[in-house]
């Protein structure tokens, strides 16, 4: 396993100007001390490093949508059977995104999100060499684990580090990382898959989780973290650290950081501190907007390719299609990093939803060919864009010592939603066809925006301890 202790710099120079030596440590000191350092490549390579995550996750969840015919054929599947495979790393995903979000609070972030891609190497090389079924979905199972260990984990570790001007900018930023790896993950499927087998695949993914485990070995332990614990030593240890390293980096002395006082007065941690007095209705509120958003997602996105058949296109062209709307996700993403930062989380997050719900309704109601793909590349613009704000609002709205389960829990409960969406469809399809599907996501897409306005604060540019209730 790999030491999660802070190392210090290998010859450190005198600390820069920080406060006195009893207060240097505390929460609202550790806070000061990490606005007021400088862009740098040492927050550039920090979201590189948790990007990784995003699309080793992305090339995964899309790999299984082009391996799962060959290994049907390969095992003689059942369409049952093959369900039950591409559902297993879904119930993997639920469990680990609860049980890494209160394992990243009490034994730290950096610790879990490199277990995480152990988690997720190791079960790709159990798939490489799976010899029947169960093996098969035990493997897609602990693969999940892995994966949604990753999201809140990683989340919480990004908002730690990031200064409040750039800190929604850069966690939208992430989203970008889903179209880059579906890509990847399409062609790497078209080269390797006829050449070497689909075993082949699942073996890269385990070498792409070696390499992810060297590099992440170079990201420090979140000092916010480490503050909230009352581990004052290890704190100043890793503040000392970076801004030695910010110092050399950037060639100029560290202004005195400000310090001033915080809503975030400290309290218990785990599960239940989600749920005190003035924090349950937010958490509530924020599992809630997950839930739908995530129900409402999955359960029309997995018709879509149906209603482009049903209207003229043969299964190839139904893909490509898809392909090529997803690519509007692009800008869609792109809008949301810079737009959070001007109008605030709250009104970019209700308004791509919002928008969401009018293009799945036009979507639905659609009739011909071309308004299909018309409305499918607004609503994937929209759709990236909502995710885009989703995962850089959820970490925000929970104080240090518990941001883990929060940022996990929530992503459960979507989990949940993207477990049940499509297996309320049929009985939908049943009472009113694909336009009541489209419906009642549109419906689901505007509750959740409501619940944004109505229950959750903004939080632009505010220090993370200032937000936390």
């Amino acid at each position: 396993m790999p030491d999660a202790r802070p190392v210090p710099p290998e010859h450190p120079t005198p600390a820069p100007p920080s406060p006195g030596a009893a207060d240097a440590t505390t929460p609202a000191a550790v806070s000061a001390r990490l606005e007021r350092l400088p862009w740098s490549r040492f927050q550039r390579r920090l979201f590189l490093v948790v990007a990784t995550a995003w699309l080793f996750d992305s090339i995964d969840l899309a790999a299984i949508t082009f391996l799962l015919a060959p290994i049907s054929a390969h095992f003689g599947l059942t369409a049952a059977e093959a369900g039950l495979l591409g559902s297993a790393g879904f119930a993997g995903m639920l469990a680990g995104a609860v049980s890494a979000g209160a394992l990243a609070d009490r034994f730290g972030r950096r610790r879990v999100f490199q277990y995480s891609i152990v988690v997720w190497g190791v079960a790709s090389l159990g798939l490489v060499f799976a010899p029947d079924l169960p093996t098969l979905l035990a493997c897609r199972f602990v693969l999940g684990i892995g994966m949604g260990a990753e999201f809140p984990v990683a989340a919480a570790l990004l908002a730690e580090f990031m200064p409040a001007s750039r800190r929604g900018r850069y966690a939208a930023l992430l989203e970008g990382a889903w179209p880059v790896g579906f890509v990847l993950a399409g062609a790497l499927a078209y080269v390797i898959v006829p050449a070497a087998g689909w075993r082949a695949f699942f073996a890269l993914q385990a070498c792409l989780a070696l390499w992810a485990l060297v590099i992440r070995r170079g990201v420090p332990e979140s000092p916010r973290w480490l503050a909230s614990r009352g581990l004052t030593d290890q704190a100043g240890a890793v503040m000392a650290a970076i801004e030695h390293k910010v110092t050399m980096l950037t060639g100029r002395a560290l202004p005195e950081p400000v310090i001033t006082p915080v809503t975030d007065a400290g309290g218990p941690g785990g599960l239940r501190a989600l749920f005190v007095r003035g924090r349950r209705r937010r958490t509530l509120m924020v599992w809630l907007t997950w839930f739908a958003i995530l129900f409402g997602y999955y359960g029309l996105t997995t018709w879509m390719g149906k209603l482009l058949a049903d209207n003229g296109s043969d299964i190839a062209g139904s893909i490509g299609f898809i392909v090529l709307m997803a690519l509007w996700g692009v800008p869609g993403f792109l809008s949301a990093a810079y737009l959070i930062e001007v109008v605030g989380r709250r009104t970019c997050l209700a308004g791509y939803t919002v928008a969401s719900a009018v293009a799945a309704f036009l979507y639905g109601q659609a009739s011909g060919l071309p308004e299909l793909i018309g409305y499918g590349s607004v609503l994937q613009f929209m759709f990236f864009g909502m995710w885009s704000s989703l995962y850089a609002f959820t970490p925000e709205l929970f104080p240090t010592r518990i941001r883990g389960t929060g940022v996990g829990t929530a992503t459960a409960a979507g989990r949940l939603g993207a477990l049940l969406g499509p297996v309320v469809v049929p009985a939908l399809l049943a009472a009113g066809g694909a336009p009541l599907v489209f419906t009642a996501s549109a419906g689901l897409f505007v509750l959740a925006a409501v619940v944004v306005v109505a229950f959750l604060p903004e939080t632009r540019r505010a220090v993370l301890e200032d937000i936390a209730p």
